[in-house]
């Protein structure tokens, strides 16, 4: 295996420099995209690749397209540079970067499949927030007929590079918040296994988040709703898939 992190950031400059000495302080050079961040996180963006060269790659998209625009972005760069596998991790610095050696080991276990955080939270996570997810769970336990996936919207996850990338540039996969949920989704369709690693999440260290009630709200609601479709396509295979397990 050969990881490396894919850190997606837009306007998280006071949180992100933080993340990246912990993440490199694991062994892991980062792949850090600017998701067309203001001036200021643009300049922070610069100086940690400016100070850590041969350890950080910074992709720089000239506007924001989203968190799942830049993973995806982030993904097809970390595979062009001869990495295997790689590693989300948000830059506001909610996830616990010292479980990341956890994460490694059940991926250098099963490296075929993917390793997806789940979520234990501490008092900072707002409670909307919280009970919104599980609605997600249903939707996504229905749409895999599956419980594989104990949390699909959690960003503390390494990926299979190879048959990630060949997702998402074979299918058109919602490029913000949706994004998360229905690359495992997906992926989950097209046979890869899921594993489950508990991660501690707190709610953000800069005060910063970017999900939109609405409008994230909005997109989620129609990818659950494409996906209902899809799964109705592969109704077959999955059952099948469930006999034969």
């Amino acid at each position: 295996m050969k990881v490396c992190a894919v850190i997606p950031v837009y306007n998280h400059g006071e949180a992100v420099g933080a993340v990246v000495d912990a993440v490199r302080a694991h062994g892991l050079p980062c792949v850090l995209v600017d998701d067309g961040s203001e001036p200021g996180c643009a300049a922070v963006l610069d100086s940690l690749a400016a100070k850590d060269a041969s350890g950080i790659e910074l992709v720089r998209l000239p506007q924001n397209e989203g968190k799942g625009g830049a993973m995806m972005a982030g993904l097809r760069a970390a595979k062009a540079r001869g990495y295997s596998h790689a590693l989300q991790i948000d830059a506001d610095g909610q996830h616990d970067t010292g479980d990341i050696p956890r994460f490694l080991e059940l991926a250098a276990r099963a490296p075929e499949k993917l390793v997806c955080g789940t979520p234990v939270y501490d008092e900072s996570v707002p409670k909307g927030r919280l009970y919104g997810r599980y609605a997600t769970h249903i939707w996504v336990w229905i749409n895999t007929l599956s419980f594989a996936i104990r949390d699909s919207m959690c960003g503390f996850r390494i990926y299979p590079l190879a048959p990630t990338v060949a997702l998402i540039d074979s299918v058109r996969i919602g490029k913000r918040m949706d994004f998360d949920v229905e690359v495992l989704v997906r992926l989950f369709w097209r046979g890869m296994g899921i594993l489950n690693q508990p991660t501690r999440v707190r709610y953000p260290t800069d005060g910063i988040s970017h999900f939109d009630v609405l409008w994230d709200n909005v997109r989620i609601s129609g990818m659950h709703a494409r996906l209902f479709f899809g799964m109705l396509v592969r109704l077959p295979l999955l059952l099948w898939r469930k006999v034969a397990a």
